[in-house]
């Protein structure tokens, strides 16, 4: 069951890693067009930015699931698995659960806010929308919590079997 509920971050993230690619595309476009034609397009300075936040929000689930976030491991590393698991237990549950919510809340409003007032860039030939990437907070978010209460399930599980 877990494995299943696993499938949507592994998804998002695999979905996710094609901005990585679509970002140097854009950037080297956009190095050509200010070195050698000295034209410069707000909307693409903006775009990559844009993508490059999106990227990096929406992969963090992913990133968690395959337990690649930065941690220091000097001490994790050493530890037997149910050591890990109370440590990843702990963690969630004192740190990345209420963090996730408090940005969550947070969040929601800020990108509803925009959205309410149809927020485009201030600059001009800018993206308009801009709710769309405030929003890209919220679910990445949701994304890090859904993948925050799986390991959860995943540490009480290692924690309550038989093995050392």
């Amino acid at each position: 069951m877990l494995k299943k509920l696993n499938l949507v971050n592994e998804w998002v993230g695999k979905s996710v890693s094609w901005i990585s690619t679509i970002l140097v595309v854009l950037i080297f476009v956009e190095v050509v067009l200010r070195k050698l034609f000295s034209l410069d397009r707000i909307w693409v300075s903006e775009l990559s930015w844009h993508l490059f936040a999106a990227l990096f929000l929406l992969s963090a689930g992913f990133t968690l699931r395959a337990d690649q976030h930065v941690r220091v491991d000097v001490f994790y590393q050493k530890m037997s698995p149910k050591k890990q698991a109370w440590v990843n237990l702990l963690g969630c549950l004192l740190f990345l659960v209420p963090w996730c919510l408090l940005i969550i809340y947070t969040s929601y409003n800020y990108g509803m806010n925009s959205w309410l007032i149809h927020e485009k860039s201030p600059d001009p030939g800018g993206l308009p929308a801009r709710y769309i990437i405030k929003f890209t907070i919220t679910l990445g978010f949701i994304l890090l919590l859904y993948q925050a209460l799986i390991l959860i399930v995943e540490s009480i599980t290692v924690i309550r079997s038989k093995e050392q």
